[in-house]
């Protein structure tokens, strides 16, 4: 590793998306930063065409429902390209109840990298689709 360069989380949580290096972490940290986020977790998930894009899981604060409307969604998209660039959005968000944690408290992405490749988007959707995993109540694609 070069001594010029720094690298925030593990290197195997990485994944490219329009040619471009992504951390997970960097977007979960836009998403957060949203009023309407309590938690987050984003994993790279495959589109229509077999790219990688961001998919993220997010828990909603008290009071904003449990269900993420056509507008909450495009205002948390629009978030998250003007903090920190227009590719690293995430394509598809589903709300859960909670995410899958350790008794450390570390959010399990492996559980969700699983959920996600167990269910691929539709592609081209512009709809809300009802998940059928226990604990998913909505997924909005792009």
């Amino acid at each position: 590793m070069d001594a010029d360069r720094r690298q925030d989380g593990r290197t195997d949580d990485l994944f490219k998306v329009s040619g471009i290096w992504v951390s997970p972490f960097e977007v979960e940290a836009a998403l957060l930063a949203h009023p309407s986020v309590l938690e987050a977790a984003v994993v790279p998930a495959p589109d229509s065409h077999g790219l990688i894009k961001p998919k993220a899981f997010i828990v909603l604060r008290e009071g904003g429902g449990s269900a993420l409307s056509r507008s909450l969604y495009e205002d948390i998209k629009l978030h998250v390209k003007r903090t920190i660039g227009p590719w690293k959005y995430p394509r598809w968000i589903e709300i859960v109840d909670s995410l899958p944690k350790t008794a450390t408290g570390k959010i399990q992405r492996f559980k969700l990298r699983t959920a996600g490749a167990a269910q691929p988007p539709a592609a081209k959707a512009k709809t809300r689709v009802r998940s059928p995993r226990p604990g998913a109540k909505d997924l909005i694609h792009a």
